[in-house]
């Protein structure tokens, strides 16, 4: 049996998303035939071509019957794209291929700022920011963010003038996250037309014609991957209904585990949860018809004996593949030579996101911690820690890095663990490995100094980690295990071995005070103040199903309004939170203003002020010691 395994429309187009290059390798490894693709790629490379910009103008051209007067008041790309049709035709493939790192000779003209058509994200661009930012010699960095800013304005024009559900990173997320009803998804699969099915079609036939699979696997990582994922598996039933269609990946995972609506086997023959190796595999052994369907591990298959309902089969015999065996991931089959490498921001941090390609691994299944009372710790991903040993990761980094030509990786990990860090660190050092990488971690206090210094030496050059409500009292709440001053200590530690920081923030923490968030801002801009952050994001709290704090609302404070009739996706859950009603907070608003604040210290701007100067509301004076964290630093 031939699997073919796919990467879905959209998750991101610098470097492939690690599941399928996991998967193909593991099933190599058990003898059997698996190719991959990046079918989210080919998208937006057909999209953003000479071809696909004249599919997109007459798309624009035909979209209305009051011709260019409605256009130009939806959205100003949509009038300045048609009137420098010409130069956009021009010069969308050679921008392509400078994104792909294919003809970096033309920087220079980019730079100059005479090569591109300059659209609305170019208006607020400033000269002095690209002088300061980039200098004289940093004439490659200066045409990347240049044509980046380029290719966003291409992406306006089709959220805009096409398909408001299309971004870079995601293709209706809204139509799958937490929607409890499958009705809108399943009408948006099947509406005829639009741009982006009439390229996605000839790209699934060749994909299928290439590979003659039996099986086709999708993952699904997100949201923003369910729609492209159901749309591909349409054209497939439609190409060839002898082919079997499974998927799987972390927004199943998270989302469908209490699936009923059977409209979705429409057009997909399996649903497997968690870990996919041992389901996949098992999967596959049904299929060659070795396997009762009682047999198989996590998987939602069509109920043979009751109409239109569903079965879930899981043999509880059945255990996941071990890390130490499953196998080695690969890239074949993915065209590492085609990722297009982006720099949308100026801050040094965010570029690790979006800019350049990284091999993708794994240093543990799971989170070593699992306590945080915000997160799925109820999960398998979260829940199941297993490490690998250092000296297997290792190798894994040598495979890929032949492969891939890059010496660039990322680990995925929920939290890498400190003392794999440190083993990791040591064997790369000792085989005179020069290879760059980052990842995740906790801001634990067993990142010392000198722990710090030995990951810089061995290649770490930037690291995540969740600081969350900068305050003692909420951080003790969703047990994070840390403290501000002590996250203080270690991010400056990273920052002193000259590791790039980015905090993940968070506001609206089930009894959050309004003085509790000023007060965590203005530690924060402390952060910054010290030079122990390069850069960080707020994200709004999030009651999911499967964390401490949707498994037992009452004791955070809060209570959940609970949809009883959920048929398809459940994860985010409504609630209601007293202390938000009594100070009557305004939690849209509010996240503005930390955004704002956190954006400009990230390009060094008003890091001095007062931090209420970034809300366009009253808002209580900080009550925080304004040396807190000089102090904490200094005391160590």
């Amino acid at each position: 049996m031939k699997t073919l395994l796919i990467i879905p429309p959209l998750v991101q187009i610098n470097t492939p998303y690690p599941a399928t290059s996991f998967l193909t390798g593991f099933l190599r490894s058990r003898g059997l035939e698996a190719n991959q693709t990046d079918l989210g790629l080919a998208l937006v490379l057909e999209l953003f071509s000479a071809a696909g910009l004249e599919k997109i103008a007459l798309y624009l051209k035909q979209s209305t019957s009051q011709g260019e007067r409605e256009l130009e008041q939806r959205h100003p790309m949509i009038p300045f794209f048609l009137e420098n049709f010409s130069d956009y035709h021009r010069t969308i493939d050679p921008m392509i291929r400078f994104l792909q790192g294919q003809d970096p000779s033309l920087a220079h003209r980019i730079s100059s700022r005479t090569l591109l058509p300059e659209g609305p994200r170019f208006q607020t661009l400033d000269e002095d920011d690209l002088k300061w930012s980039f200098g004289a010699l940093g004439v490659q960095d200066q045409a990347k963010h240049l044509a980046s800013l380029y290719l966003d304005d291409l992406v306006d024009l089709i959220q805009q003038g096409i398909d408001s559900r299309f971004s870079l990173s995601r293709y209706g997320d809204k139509l799958a996250a937490s929607q409890p009803d499958f009705t809108p998804l399943y009408r948006a699969v099947n509406e005829s037309g639009g741009l982006i099915e009439e390229v996605l079609i000839p790209l699934v036939h060749a994909a299928i014609d290439k590979h003659s699979p039996d099986l086709v696997v999708i993952t699904v990582p997100f949201p923003g991957c369910m729609l492209g994922t159901l749309k591909i598996a349409k054209i497939v039933r439609a190409k060839n209904p002898k082919i079997k269609v499974a998927i799987g990946g972390g927004y199943v995972n998270t989302e469908l585990r209490s699936l009923k609506d059977a409209r979705l086997f429409e057009w997909v023959d399996a649903l497997t949860l968690d870990d996919g190796e041992r389901p996949l595999e098992c999967l596959i052994e049904y299929l060659n018809q070795k396997r009762p369907r009682e047999k198989l591990l996590r998987t939602f298959l069509l109920s043979e004996k009751i109409k239109n309902t569903l079965e879930f089969c899981s043999d509880p015999s059945e255990h996941d593949i071990p890390q130490l065996h499953t196998g080695f991931p690969t890239l074949d089959g993915l065209e590492i030579h085609r990722y297009i490498s982006m720099v949308e921001m100026l801050n040094p941090m965010h570029r690790f996101w979006s800019d350049l390609h990284w091999n993708k691994l794994m240093l543990a299944h799971g989170c070593y911690w699992h306590k945080c009372s915000f997160c799925d710790v109820n999960l398998d991903y979260i829940k199941r820690y297993e490490a690998s040993p250092a000296a297997l990761t290792v190798e894994r980094m040598k495979r890929l890095a032949q492969e891939s030509n890059s010496s660039g990786f990322h680990f995925v990990d929920e939290a890498a663990p400190p003392a794999l860090l440190k083993e990791l660190s040591t064997l790369l050092i000792a085989q005179k490995l020069s290879y760059s990488w980052w990842g995740n971690i906790r801001f634990e206090k067993t990142f010392t100094p000198e722990l710090t210094e030995l990951m810089s030496d061995a290649g770490c050059v930037a690291v995540s980690g969740g600081l969350e409500v900068a305050s003692d009292r909420l951080l003790k709440k969703m047990q994070k295990g840390v403290t501000v001053e002590q996250v203080a200590r270690v991010t400056h530690s990273f920052r002193k071995a000259r590791i790039l920081v980015h905090a993940y923030l968070m506001y609206g923490f089930p009894t959050e005070t309004l003085q509790e968030t000023i007060d965590s801002l203005e530690r924060v801009r402390q952060l910054f103040e010290n030079g122990c952050l390069n850069s960080a994001f707020w994200h709004r709290f999030s009651a999911t199903a499967h964390s401490p704090v949707g498994h037992d609302p009452e004791g955070f404070g809060i209570k959940i309004m609970r949809d009883q009739n959920v048929q398809f996706a459940e994860n985010d859950l409504a609630f209601v939170d007293p202390v938000v009603e009594l100070e009557k907070m305004d939690l849209d608003r509010l996240g503005y203003g930390l955004k704002k604040a956190v954006y400009n210290y990230m390009l060094g701007i008003g890091i001095e002020r007062d931090v209420r100067t970034w809300f366009e509301f009253k808002v209580p004076k900080a009550k925080v010691d304004p040396l807190l964290i000089l102090r904490a630093i200094e005391n160590k």
